[in-house]
């Protein structure tokens, strides 16, 4: 009977020794696969580090150049560029103008011709034989400057009229008129601003057909035609090559008006934009997501779509 309890825990001590190396086998399997996923995800981290800092260096760059491009436009909108340093450069002292020496100086010879003489004195006789020509006397064959410049200065021997010249009177010069507001042009008819504004449109005049558009939305915020406004507003930007502001004209009629008749038109012309602007993948995409934002849109809005979509070279 005692044989029966010692055999069965010999069994159970012999169980419990075999499954030890096998627990302790699992559990190194288990470290070791702990340790390849922690060295992966060490890997992953250190590419992700190396690819940020290598972007983070390209930006400084980026940055670099751009204040060095800001600093020389401003230095030579101020008349031009500083040294790295700050400080303004020191003015350069101009070099003393020396004498020339052919030049005529009329102390050592008085009589020559081109001396200064008195007034109202005749002229002295020139000499019969002609002195020989030096490299001195060559400048005073030249008459001065001030016969040249003035035709009309009186000969040796008559008087000179020493008066002062008669003071100029000043042109009156009118008052410069007071700017006038956007807002205090409207007449207060919505229908009649919206088609005078309109009219400048059609004339082509499109400087005068923003003010007017402007001043339209101004002064009638909440009336139904100004959806139409906004539109003809991008155009007159559009007409003039003032295309990010024509965009945000169109972008806000597709968008914010959405429901009003200009909407189609407005988001072709945004494609337009877009286009002009070097975003060709954004202007496909608004071309596409016309098609089916709006598909009862007209078939001249239609054919539109087609052709800039041509232009930009999208995708079929």
């Amino acid at each position: 009977m005692l044989r029966r309890p010692l055999l069965r825990s010999a069994l159970l001590s012999g169980l419990v020794l075999a499954a030890a190396p096998a627990a302790r086998a699992q559990d190194a399997a288990d470290l070791v696969v702990r340790m390849n996923r922690i060295e992966n995800q060490a890997r992953q981290m250190s590419g992700q580090i190396e690819t940020l800092q290598y972007e983070n260096r390209q930006l400084k760059e980026q940055l670099r150049k751009f204040q060095e491009d800001v600093e020389y436009r401003f230095q030579e909108s101020k008349g031009g560029a500083r040294p790295a340093g700050g400080a303004a450069p020191a003015a350069a002292t101009p070099p003393k103008p020396q004498k020339r020496g052919d030049a005529f100086d009329p102390t050592l010879n008085p009589g020559a011709p081109g001396a200064p003489q008195t007034l109202g004195a005749s002229p002295a006789p020139r000499a019969a034989a002609a002195a020989p020509v030096t490299p001195s006397a060559t400048a005073t064959l030249a008459p001065p400057a001030a016969a040249i410049e003035d035709e009309a200065a009186p000969p040796y021997g008559e008087p000179v009229d020493l008066r002062p010249p008669p003071a100029r009177v000043p042109l009156p010069v009118a008052a410069p008129r007071p700017a006038q507001s956007i807002a205090a042009t409207g007449t207060g008819d919505a229908k009649a601003d919206y088609e005078s504004a309109y009219a400048y449109v059609l004339q082509r005049q499109y400087e005068q057909a923003e003010m007017s558009l402007r001043q339209f939305i101004q002064s009638h915020p909440r009336d139904a035609l100004v959806p139409d406004a906004t539109y003809w507003l991008g155009e007159s930007y559009l007409q003039r090559n003032r295309t990010r502001e024509a965009a945000e004209q169109f972008l806000k009629v597709s968008t914010d008006y959405a429901r009003s008749r200009k909407a189609p038109d407005a988001m072709l012309k945004l494609g337009t934009s877009l286009n002009a602007l070097g975003a060709r993948e954004q202007a496909c995409a608004t071309l596409a997501e016309l098609e089916r934002k709006f598909p009862q849109a007209s078939a001249s809005v239609k054919q539109g779509v087609d052709r800039e979509q041509r232009r930009a070279r999208c995708a079929a």
